[in-house]
């Protein structure tokens, strides 16, 4: 080992013995760094979806029961599907329109459910609702404005019932884990209540959705998820309609992914094309006069989107079964997560059934896991 002096070591140069010119001594090459074997993985995004929040009474008593002193607290309510709903982005169906906290509060037929429901839903895990419903004119254009105001207090995003015309007119973007996800909004109809100016409340045509998918895109959304309320109530089976409707849509490249709502029982899956429908994912929560059994069944939907070459496209997608067991006290439970039981397992078997009906699982939708 070569020692050099000290005023070597610190000036850095050494006299020749031959020429008496000084020589640089500099220090050995860093070794060079680790490249990458591959390309990066492409850029992915996981979003989940739930059914129905319909809210009758008995809920709300529930949430009172639950939150004491403190007021009403529904996340007890919805806390059993808190880790299922772990995604980058999370869409939930607010089926009925929010009052003030002083209440008055109604059931069916025409609702008006406690603010602190969107507290719940953000704290379980919900980033944006659909807002619109058959309901969403129950109240009028005032339960409008009181409950896409509570939505905000707590910054639950929404979109599908507007407080003015300019809200209406632009479209609800999200971030799912650095990827821009539009979602849009629509009903069927509204009880046989007219709209009082069109733009209140998203009513379902094929022209206008796909009109807002493309605007969506226009203003940087790379994916587009359309929340529709459709379908015969109680009937699991997707309608000539749906079908129809759901081809129609999904046969245009600005649409790439439809979650239905509104029947109160759990639908089919289907793959269109590289495409998914789920056409009904039943009630998440509600707590009918009279229960049906189905009408407490439900599914969570989970996709996993990745992006390739030709674009966008859904990778992986799953379905976990849930159930509302009405107690007391009323819990929302993902069955995947809980014990068996004969009713949980009579759930899991029949909801299984229902969603494969149309073939998804050899299209390969697969049952999630907890």
């Amino acid at each position: 080992m070569v020692r050099w002096p000290a005023f070597v070591l610190a000036t850095g140069f050494l006299l020749s013995a031959c020429t008496g010119s000084p020589v640089v001594i500099t220090s050995a090459p860093a070794p060079p760094s680790p490249t990458s074997s591959g390309p990066p993985p492409p850029r992915s995004f996981v979003l989940t979806a739930g059914g129905d929040i319909l809210i009758h009474p008995a809920l709300t008593d529930q949430a009172v029961a639950d939150g004491g002193a403190a007021g009403r607290d529904f996340l007890p309510l919805f806390s059993g599907i808190k880790d299922t709903l772990k995604a980058d982005l999370s869409l939930c169906h607010l089926e009925v329109p929010l009052g003030t906290k002083e209440g008055p509060f109604f059931g069916y037929p025409a609702f008006l459910a406690p603010p602190e429901v969107a507290k719940g839903l953000i704290d379980v895990g919900y980033d944006s609702c659909s807002t619109a419903s058959n309901h969403t004119l129950d109240r009028g254009v005032s339960a409008i404005t009181t409950t896409l105001d509570a939505m905000d207090a707590v910054g639950l995003k929404h979109t599908g019932s507007f407080r003015t015309q300019e809200e209406s007119a632009a479209p609800l973007i999200l971030d799912a884990g650095g990827v821009k996800v539009a979602q849009l909004s629509f009903t069927y109809g509204f009880n046989g209540i007219p709209l009082p100016q069109p733009w209140r409340a998203n009513q379902i045509n094929a022209a206008k959705i796909l009109a807002d998918a493309r605007k969506a895109r226009e203003a940087g959304a790379e994916v587009v998820v359309l929340s529709v309320q459709w379908g015969n109530e109680y009937q699991h089976e997707a309608t000539a309609d749906q079908k129809a409707l759901a081809r129609q849509l999904l046969a245009d490249p600005a649409l790439d992914l439809i979650i239905g709502t509104h029947v109160h029982v759990v639908q089919p899956f289907e793959k269109i094309g590289n495409k998914w429908v789920a056409y009904g994912l039943g009630n998440e929560v509600a707590r009918h006069a009279e229960p049906r059994g189905v009408t407490e069944e439900g599914a969570i939907a989970r996709f996993k989107f990745e992006q390739g070459a030709a674009g966008w496209s859904v990778v992986e997608a799953s379905y976990t079964p849930t159930l509302v067991e009405l107690g007391p006290p009323i819990r929302l439970v993902d069955l995947t997560r809980v014990p068996a039981t004969a009713r949980r397992t009579e759930a899991i078997n029949r909801t299984e059934g229902i969603v494969f009906s149309m073939g998804a699982k050899e299209q390969g939708l697969a049952r999630g896991k907890p």
